[in-house]
């Protein structure tokens, strides 16, 4: 769910393909068969990027630090917290504005698939890629994500390590997010599958 970093990540490709990563978390399954090949690439590169940050040390680490018996959610939590620190770094920057701007055009314009389908007409009407630099934001986001899943709210369970453990994390995005955009962002190659 952490849509800034993937839009950020991927804003240098085709509308197709940026549109590719903001909708990849609805999208289950191998077969990209039905998408043009511009959003099933973007697709994939949303997939390389989830399996580049959850297989990183930096996160392994960072969800060793989550209290005993969250952990499995961590990952959850720490997705938003990553678009919080990206969101606070590039906010009242004309290059956020414009990505923002374009993903809200993007996701305004094209049908989301049904397991988005309620959540993208609420991310662009409440502004929540801006808002993600909010912390208090971030935190209410993910236990609001929380609150589908089955059982206890976890997520929300996992807000007061996140405040506890904020500076730590923060250094975690310094070193993982050049990374990123050294392995997946614009010099990578956009709208190759």
């Amino acid at each position: 769910m952490n849509f800034l970093a993937h839009a950020w990540l991927s804003q240098d490709g085709s509308d197709d393909f940026l549109y590719g990563n903001l909708i990849a978390d609805g999208v289950k399954g191998p077969d990209l068969s039905q998408w043009r090949a511009p959003i099933a690439a973007g697709i994939v590169h949303h997939r390389r990027v989830d399996a580049f940050v959850d297989q990183h040390p930096v996160v392994a680490l960072a969800k060793q630090r989550a209290p005993a018996g969250h952990r499995r959610y961590a990952g959850i939590a720490l997705d938003l917290v990553w678009d919080h620190f990206l969101a606070r770094q590039t906010q009242r920057t004309a290059d956020q504005a414009h990505l923002v701007a374009r993903c809200y055009a993007l996701l305004a314009a094209r049908p989301a698939p049904q397991r988005l389908g309620m959540m993208m007409p609420a991310l662009v009407e409440q502004d929540w890629l801006r808002r993600y630099a909010d912390f208090g934001f971030t935190c209410s986001a993910i236990a609001n994500i929380g609150r589908r899943l089955s059982g206890p709210n976890r997520l929300a369970l996992l807000v007061p390590w996140l405040e506890e453990d904020y500076p730590r994390l923060e250094r975690d995005f310094h070193e993982l997010w050049p990374l990123l955009e050294t392995n997946l962002g614009a010099s990578s190659r956009l709208d190759q599958p």
